[in-house]
């Protein structure tokens, strides 16, 4: 059965139009899936679903996503992230069944009221636990990473959080392209996390941004926030992981427009 499954074209450039082809026909495609993004199940028989590639050095391994999670696209990783991550190869070598074991940041754009003003924040929730480099310690570092970045732990979102000097958040041509770090040695500024493609946001949360010349960005560790499909939803998603005291935010100045 023909499968919902959005293939871009550099997804296409990479595996061919025999394999895509064979895809977008269901010959390959699973009907059902975990998010490559948000860890929850999918159907590419109901909702369209984005094939993401990730390509090592040597290895390929094709992954779904919910449409709105993420869109089709080519993510360069590491060799050394894609080991253990297929159960089965295609005869041509392109996995149909994996568990990538890269963690990514999923980023999600939403307005946050507080003290009765709107304001653009960025959620931001790993797909997988983030341990600290050259650590062998089965756990999740990810917040402590973050509070020593200068992110301020939060038990409840009821104030704009501190700016985080040296971090921006990248806007242009009303799309979202990064979330930018200070350089080491006080060099240029380096990306924390970059959309692979640009993310489009809500014209109400760009005119936001522009209003406040900032933006806060809020980190929860896997499995805090979820996939949320409403702002209201999202909040409430927010109040209960900074009631469990698994929420860290900052405010960031915008950079662009």
């Amino acid at each position: 059965m023909p499968r919902m499954l959005d293939v871009s074209d550099d997804v296409r450039a990479e595996i061919g139009d025999e394999e895509a082809d064979r895809l977008l026909a269901g010959e390959n495609a699973p009907g059902s899936y975990d998010c490559t993004s948000c860890r929850t199940p999918g159907d590419s028989e109901q909702e369209r679903t984005s094939t993401v590639l990730f390509i090592g050095d040597e290895t390929a391994v094709l992954a779904f996503a919910h449409a709105t999670c993420l869109p089709s696209q080519v993510v360069q990783v590491t060799e050394e992230q894609l080991q253990g991550a297929v159960r089965s190869i295609h005869p041509d070598g392109i996995p149909t069944e994996f568990v990538p074991e890269q963690a990514v940041l999923g980023v999600t754009s939403g307005l946050v009221l507080i003290n009765g003003e709107l304001h653009p924040a960025l959620v931001v929730e790993p797909t997988g636990p983030i341990v600290r480099p050259g650590s062998t310690d089965i756990g999740d570092d990810f917040l402590p990473l973050l509070i020593e970045q200068g992110f301020m732990p939060v038990t409840a979102v009821n104030g704009v959080p501190p700016v985080l000097h040296g971090w921006s958040v990248l806007l242009a041509m009303g799309q979202l392209h990064a979330v930018l770090q200070p350089g080491t040695g006080g060099g240029s500024p380096v990306a924390w996390w970059q959309a692979h493609q640009a993310l489009q946001v809500a014209e109400s949360w760009r005119s936001a941004a522009n209003k406040h010349q900032q933006v806060l960005l809020f980190a929860a560790p896997v499995g805090s926030i979820g996939r949320q499909p409403r702002e209201d939803l999202l909040r409430d998603a927010l109040d209960k992981a900074a009631a469990n005291g698994k929420l860290v935010a900052a405010t960031m100045p915008l950079a662009g427009t």
